[in-house]
C-alpha cells in the first residue's frame, strides 16, 4: 500500500521569533499517525508573502497532504488566504454560510461586526468552505491535481475542533490510507550507542515494514519499533514476534513499554512485594522524591523522605556518623551508603536510597570534580553504592541522579546487584 505522506506549514512571525511555542505541529503529527498518515516534514515560515509561496510549492512536491495553520486574521499582516488564492489561481467571493457564522459569533457576545470582520467570510473560490464553530476564520479545504490542503486557524483549540470534526474524517475519506503500529521499548542504564550496538544484528534481521528508531533522553533510551501494513492485529503480531526475539539481550535494561515511566514501573514493583520506600536526597535535592511521588497511589508504597544538604543535617537528623564524613567527605561511597541505610531506618522501610554529589557549576575539586555524584540502596542486608561521573550542568546532573538511582534500586529489586 502506498503511503501517504503529510506536510505541516505552521506561519508567523511570533513562531520564528520564539515568542510562542509551536504545540501545533506536535499534536497535528499524532493525530495524523494514528490514521496511517506519515508527516514528512513541518515547516515554519514568517508573515513573507515570497516565503510562504516558496513552502506551499515546496510541500506540494513531496506530500499528499499539506495542512497549515497561521495568518487567517482579519489584519494586513495576515497572509495565508490572499497567497492561497494567488497559489491556486482564483478569486475571492464572499460565502454566505461563512458571514452568518462570523455574524452570530458577534452577536452571542454582544460585539460588533465590523467590515473588517465581515471580511473574515471572504475566501478564494477554489476552496471548500469549512465552519470554524469556535472562532471567526474559517477553515478551507483545498483538492487539487490528488493533493489535499487545509488552512486553518493557528489557535490551537480551533484548530484542534477542526482537525477532529472536519480534516481527519475528510482526510479517511479522500485517501486509501495504512495502518500504522508502533510499540516501545523503554531502557535505562545503557547508552544509545552501547544498545545499537548490543543489538545489531537483531536490528539488520528486522523484516522490512519494521522500523527501529533509537530515542534518547537523559539517562534513558526508547526503541520505538514501527510497522506498516493494513491489518493493525497483524502488525501487532509481527512486531510482538521482534520484541521476543530482542528481549534476551536488553532485559538487563528493559523496564516497560510505551508511555511506562521508571518510577511507575518500581511503584508497581513495590506495590505487588508489598514493600516500602524511603530516600535521602543531598545534591539532587528533591528531585528523586518529585519523580516517586508523581506517581498517583504512591503513599501505598513511599514513606517519606529528607534533604540534608548541609552537612550538620546529615548528622543531627539524619545519624550520619560525624567521622565518616569527616574521614571520608560528603561525597564518598561510605557517606551515601550510610544516608541510605540511615534514612531506612529512620522511616522503617524495605529499601533506601540516598544521593550525594556535586551538581556543579562550581564546588568541585581535582578529586571530586563537578560531576562526581555518589548514590546509594539499602535493603537492611546490603547496601550497594555507586558512584557516577557526570556532567558539568547542574540541571542535567540532577536529572542523571535521579534516573541512575533509580535504577539502581529497580536492579535491587531483580536481584542483579552483587
Amino acid at each position: 500500500m502506498r503511503t501517504i505522506k503529510a506536510e505541516i506549514i505552521t506561519v508567523g512571525d511570533e513562531l520564528l521569533y520564539g515568542q510562542i511555542l509551536d504545540t501545533n505541529s506536535q499534536w497535528m503529527s499524532a493525530e495524523l499517525d494514528k490514521i496511517g498518515v506519515r508527516v514528512v516534514r513541518r515547516t515554519t515560515v514568517g508573515d513573507i508573502a515570497e516565503d510562504m509561496l516558496t513552502a506551499f510549492k515546496e510541500a506540494e512536491s513531496r506530500a499528499d497532504i499539506i495542512l497549515i495553520t497561521g495568518g487567517l486574521g482579519p489584519t494586513k499582516d495576515d497572509l495565508t488566504k490572499p497567497l492561497l488564492a494567488q497559489y491556486f489561481n482564483c478569486g475571492m467571493e464572499m460565502v454566505p454560510e461563512a458571514l452568518e457564522e462570523v455574524r452570530q459569533y458577534f452577536e452571542k457576545r454582544g460585539r460588533e461586526l465590523t467590515e473588517l470582520n465581515r471580511q473574515q467570510a471572504v475566501l478564494p473560490t477554489k476552496c471548500t468552505y469549512i465552519p470554524n464553530k469556535m472562532g471567526t476564520a474559517p477553515g478551507m479545504w483545498f483538492y487539487e491535481n490528488g493533493k489535499a490542503w487545509m488552512s486553518m486557524p493557528g489557535v490551537p483549540y480551533e484548530m484542534k475542533a477542526l482537525m477532529t470534526d472536519y480534516v481527519i474524517p475528510m482526510i479517511k475519506e479522500t485517501f486509501d490510507t495504512p495502518v500504522i503500529y508502533h510499540k516501545t521499548i523503554k531502557t535505562v542504564g545503557i547508552g544509545e550507542s552501547f544498545l545499537a550496538d548490543l543489538i545489531s544484528d537483531w536490528e539488520d534481521a528486522l523484516p522490512q515494514h519494521i522500523k527501529l528508531a533509537y530515542l534518547p533522553s537523559p539517562g534513558l533510551v526508547r526503541m520505538r519499533l514501527t510497522a506498516q501494513g493494513t491489518d493493525e492485529k497483524l502488525l501487532s503480531k509481527d512486531v510482538q514476534a521482534q520484541i521476543d526475539k530482542v528481549w534476551p539481550l536488553i532485559s538487563k535494561y528493559a523496564y516497560g513499554f510505551d508511555l511506562e515511566t521508571l518510577e511507575q514501573h518500581i511503584g508497581q514493583r513495590l506495590m505487588a512485594n508489598q514493600e516500602t520506600l524511603a530516600i535521602a536526597e543531598s545534591c539532587s535535592g528533591g528531585y528523586v522524591s518529585h519523580m516517586i511521588t508523581s506517581v498517583p497511589g504512591s503513599s501505598a508504597y513511599f514513606r517519606g523522605s529528607i534533604l540534608p544538604y548541609h552537612n550538620e543535617h546529615k548528622i543531627n537528623q539524619l545519624k550520619v556518623a560525624e567521622s565518616t564524613i569527616a574521614a571520608h567527605g560528603a561525597v564518598s561511597e561510605e557517606t551515601v551508603s550510610e544516608m541510605a541505610a540511615r534514612v531506612r531506618e529512620l522511616f522503617g522501610t524495605t529499601y533506601g536510597i540516598a544521593t550525594s554529589g556535586i551538581a556543579g557549576p562550581d564546588g568541585g575539586t581535582a578529586e571530586k570534580p563537578v560531576g562526581t555524584v555518589w548514590i546509594a540502596v539499602a535493603d537492611g542486608t546490603q547496601t550497594f553504592a555507586k558512584k557516577l561521573m557526570l556532567t558539568k550542568d547542574r540541571m542535567l546532573n540532577i536529572q542523571l541522579t535521579g534516573v541512575s538511582v533509580l535504577n539502581l534500586l529497580r536492579q535491587r529489586l531483580n536481584n542483579n546487584l552483587h
